[in-house]
């Protein structure tokens, strides 16, 4: 595990830990995926977060400002605690913990599903049905086009990868045939 894993792992178990007191996990999660967002997106933004030119109390002062209306305070102070400590490039590893910790304890799972070809909003939900009823838990579903898959999904959830694929398939096929 990289020492970003594990620091992020910290930091969103902490803001959990947090946001569970307060009974805001669901709202601590979507404000982070907010604010997380928005440095993503921006450029400028990201630079003036690494930049070692630019002061710390100036990358703090530009954080509250840009999110002290719209998120809690124990979000914005994740934030920046992680500035202050050179952790902002794991910003992102931080949403994603936090959203794996959060779907634990309200019983979710994220399902990462890639396919041959869009999928319909009703292939979507069959997708998240037929898992949840698999796993017990509520699936939500994020999707990724590949058409090197040639037919079928893959879907990963946490370290499970069940692969339904054409190219799977063909390749199975092809290694069974060769072994012959």
């Amino acid at each position: 595990m990289s020492r970003s894993t594990v620091a992020a792992r910290r930091y969103a178990k902490a803001l959990f830990e947090l946001a569970r007191e307060r009974n805001q996990i669901a709202e601590t999660e979507e404000q982070l995926k907010q604010a997380v967002g928005v440095i993503q997106d921006n450029g400028e933004f990201r630079t003036l977060l690494s930049s070692p030119n630019v002061p710390l109390e100036v990358k703090i002062r530009t954080l509250r400002e840009a999110f002290g209306q719209s998120v809690s305070p124990i979000v914005l102070n994740t934030l920046c605690l992680m500035t202050e400590r050179r952790r902002h490039g794991e910003m992102t590893a931080l949403l994603e913990e936090y959203q794996r910790v959060a779907g634990e304890a309200m019983g979710r799972v994220e399902a990462r599903v890639v396919s041959a070809r869009p999928l319909t909003q009703e292939e979507i939900g069959k997708v998240a049905e037929t898992f949840g009823a698999l796993l017990g838990k509520t699936v939500r579903v994020t999707v990724e086009v590949d058409p090197s898959l040639l037919g079928g999904l893959t879907v990963r959830i946490g370290d499970t990868l069940y692969d339904g694929s054409l190219k799977s398939k063909l390749a199975r096929m092809q290694r069974t045939l060769q072994a012959t």
